[in-house]
């Protein structure tokens, strides 16, 4: 026994493959060290080549292993045949472009940047490879030094024989030219040899302030495709006036913006420009009856321009403004960078399993297949064809019956069948759906196990491009089993007591924390046994989400379940109220809206996270507080899914009263565990099977009527530990993500009429004037300001309540504020310190 714990102690340090992330680190250190070894022995081949030429030309053998050579190259003898044989046998000059590649592609894999990031950088540098080094062979012909190396000098010499020296400068000529058309796209209709000029003086200041890549990507997004036939990129002077006059006429604010220039398709910064712009024609136009033509130009300071004098309006000086702070907002927003050094969890965290897999036994299958074909023609049940599919605990042999067998008849021989073939218990799908087979499920006498790490390691989950990715095991054909739980869109897991609810649990859990960003999820745990998700708390400020002023982040007691329920209720609506202002259906929509920076933070409007609630033992919770969770679980099954937020339940007693109409009609996805009654696995799945199980991770899901069996993913408590280990011994985010406020009925704080001053609390006075000048009545706001405690900062608020400064609690919504003016409080304090 103890050599076995050792040898998988030795798989969990040493059993380190090629999906281990330090080993692209480590070829990334590599390819960096190569660079800087080719960097060295290329710079001193260009003061040594004429002392180590002639010693190096006549390579050999001998003159790598013979001591007694010595080179005048910085890095010895391997340093002068490595660089002869690039600049003299290869590309000349041009063969330090080899340095920037191995650069660049060491820093990607340092970083974990995906490698076809960088198939521009190098289709680009292979073309200048060519060019210079037939470039250089071309104008410094019979040099002595390898300008362009023997392929340039090959190249160059073909290129001149084949259409002449003449023909040779056109060629060159037309690449440069081609080559500038090509990225940067100059309008020739515009331009003159004046604005030529400029533009050049331009993209050289903008090339050394490195502001180059802002240039480009809003010339980029002001020169978008032209599918419609419209111009997008540039308009008519006249078509400009045109929507700058509209501009004028709005309120200047983003929504009017945006709808002003909708149907012509401008930048918010362009828009901005065309105003300006016309302020300018304006003046033009009083100074000159000539029409200018009208120009946008890169400086949008007034400060550039003539002064705009007293009669300028102040919605012509507030776009300035606006543009001058949009200016650093260019790119798009990434949720991820609060965290940016948060890594994902690794796979050697989790055990391989790989070595317990069993072999299949050819005898059991055959032996199988003939006790199933005997069994039916003792019933005078012909079969045309038998086949068998091979899982990881159950085989599935698919028949075709002769015609003329009814399938009734072989549905009835289930237990007939199970004792020929002694097996703990079969199930017969008569017919398999989309086929024209009769299945029948025998378990394995032997059967494997099917690790997280495997399940996490595969292709399907690596490459999923879904919202919330869970991995749940293998199905019967042996493949990996990924769904989407933002499309079920809500889960409910049921079965007996030992069956593998708590590890698939796990390994859905284990899923999202692999996958996703703490930015992107937030987790909100609810635990009546208070030991199966305790060990996630540590994850308090990374992934999970709970109400302020809890004690734990696992909530375990029942009053708590409710307020947590209740507000997340309240964080529901508050979503919807939020799509409602952004014009959006789901939460796809609106992230992708604010990501893209349309929506405005300073109106409410935030980056909002998936929320996954996972609720362990239901049924004790519905004994319990019955109606008081039962309502808002329905509520939210009912309406959360659009804004993000989706339901896990887990339950041992599937009985009617504990799984009611309300909550099986919103959760199509089920997963049934072994149960011990038909009755049972009808009241979860609507259908029989789930006491046919063989228990031990097997499972079946149902969504939207399908029926699928699975071998659930093993994930043992010791993993789940280390994975929380490492993510929790990250830097997290300042503040956990808290849930809404919600105070229930049991939470007033009597015993606060008649009070004194002396009676107050000593931070009364500064919550006073805090609530009076945000005229906002929040707890919470007096939490995180003042930075007391969540009790404190309730006794505070019932003590303002009591004394008038502030309204009754009214649910979700803040209390009004009763005193309207800082001055007036301050002589309300007075007059209540005199007060005996």
């Amino acid at each position: 026994m103890a050599a076995k714990k050792k040898k998988k102690k030795g798989q969990l340090t040493l059993g380190i493959g090629l999906n281990d992330e330090r080993v692209p680190k480590l070829v990334g250190i590599l390819l960096l060290f190569f660079a800087l070894y080719l960097f060295i022995a290329f710079t001193s081949y260009l003061f040594t080549w004429q002392e180590d030429q002639n010693r190096v030309l006549q390579f050999s053998v001998e003159l790598l292993l013979q001591s007694d050579v010595e080179m005048a190259n910085w890095l010895g003898r391997l340093g002068a045949i490595i660089s002869n044989m690039f600049f003299y046998w290869g590309f000349g000059l041009p063969s330090f472009l080899f340095v920037f590649l191995l650069v660049i592609y060491g820093q990607a894999l340092i970083r974990r940047v995906p490698l076809k990031t960088n198939l521009k950088a190098l289709r680009y540098s292979v073309l200048a490879l060519i060019f210079f080094s037939v470039f250089l062979e071309f104008i410094l012909p019979g040099s002595a030094f390898p300008w362009g190396g023997a392929f340039g000098e090959a190249l160059c010499d073909w290129l001149l024989s084949f259409v002449g020296t003449l023909g040779m400068v056109v060629l060159l000529l037309f690449v440069v030219i081609g080559a500038i058309v090509w990225n940067f796209n100059p309008n020739f209709n515009e331009m003159t040899p004046k604005t030529a000029v400029t533009d050049a003086q331009e993209y050289l200041n903008d090339l050394v302030s490195g502001r180059l890549q802002q240039r480009q990507k809003r010339t980029s997004g002001a020169t978008s495709s032209t599918s419609t036939g419209k111009e997008t990129a540039t308009l008519k002077p006249g078509s400009q006036q045109e929507v700058a006059e509209d501009i004028d006429k709005k309120v200047v604010d983003d929504e009017a913006l945006d709808q002003a220039l909708e149907g012509a398709k401008l930048t918010k910064g362009e828009q901005l420009q065309f105003e300006l712009d016309k302020q300018k024609k304006e003046k033009q136009k009083s100074l000159s009856p000539t029409d200018a033509p009208l120009e946008i130009e890169e400086s949008a300071s007034p400060a550039a321009d003539e002064d705009p004098g007293p009669a300028a309006s102040p919605t012509q000086v507030r776009p300035l403004s606006v543009q001058e702070a949009n200016k650093e907002h260019v790119e798009p927003y990434d949720p991820t960078l609060e965290l940016s050094s948060y890594e994902h969890p690794v796979l050697p965290l989790l055990i391989d399993y790989s070595d317990q897999k069993v072999e299949i036994d050819r005898s059991e299958l055959e032996s199988n297949k003939d006790q199933i074909i005997e069994t039916l023609l003792n019933y005078k049940i012909e079969i045309i064809k038998i086949r068998a599919t091979i899982g990881p605990t159950i085989t599935l042999y698919e028949i075709v019956p002769a015609p003329g067998v009814r399938i009734s008849k072989i549905k009835n021989l289930e237990d007939d069948i199970a004792l020929s073939l002694a097996a703990l218990g079969i199930r017969i799908i008569a017919p398999i759906p989309g086929k024209g087979t009769v299945g029948i499920e025998v378990p394995n006498k032997k059967p494997q196990i099917v690790s997280m790490r495997e399940v996490l390691m595969s292709d399907k989950f690596k490459r999923a491009k879904m919202d919330l990715p869970i991995a749940l095991g293998k199905t019967i054909s042996n493949e990996v089993f990924v769904a989407d739980l933002a499309k079920m869109p809500h889960l409910l897991v049921a079965g007996a007591t030992g069956q593998g609810k708590s590890v698939g649990i796990n390994a859905i859990l284990m899923s999202l924390l692999y996958k996703k960003h703490p930015s992107q999820v937030k987790l909100v745990l609810i635990d009546p046994k208070k030991v199966e998700l305790f060990p996630y708390s540590k994850l308090d400020s990374h992934f999970l989400a709970f109400l302020p002023g809890q004690d734990e982040p696992i909530t375990t007691e029942t009053n708590k379940v409710v307020h947590v329920l209740n507000s997340l209720c309240i964080e529901m609506d508050n979503r919807y109220n939020l799509l409602k202002k952004a014009s959006a259906r789901n939460i796809r929509e609106y992230n992708q809206k604010f990501v893209q920076r349309r929506l405005n933070p300073n109106k409410g409007h935030r980056f909002m996270p998936f929320i996954v609630l996972v609720v362990d033992e239901f049924a004790d919770l519905i004994m319990t507080a019955g109606k008081e969770v039962e309502l808002p679980i329905g509520r939210l099954a009912q309406l959360a899914r659009a804004v993000g937020i989706h339901l896990i339940i887990a339950t041992q007693r599937p009985s009617v009263n504990i799984i009611t109409g309300v909550i099986k009609a919103n959760f199509p996805a089920r997963i049934a565990y072994k149960v011990t009654a038909k009755v049972d696995s009808r009241t979860i799945l609507d259908a029989g099977g789930a006491d046919q199980l063989i228990g031990r991770g097997d499972m079946l899901l149902s969504v939207g009527g399908e029926m699928i069996r699975l071998q659930g993913a093993f994930i043992d408590t010791p993993e789940v530990e280390q994975v929380i280990d490492y993510i929790s011994q990250q830097p997290g985010y300042p503040e956990p993500f808290y849930l809404p406020e919600f105070h229930g009925d049991d939470e007033e704080i009597g015993g606060t009429s008649g009070l004194t001053f002396g009676e107050l609390d000593e931070m009364f006075e500064d919550a006073a004037r805090l609530i009076v000048q945000n005229q906002h009545g929040s707890t919470s706001m007096i939490q995180r300001r003042l930075k007391l405690g969540y009790n404190r900062a309730g006794r505070i608020m019932d003590q303002l309540e009591a004394l008038g400064i502030v309204g009754p609690n009214e649910g979700s919504k803040a209390r009004e504020v009763l005193i309207y003016d800082e001055v007036e409080l301050m002589r309300y304090l007075e007059d209540l310190k005199n007060r005996k």
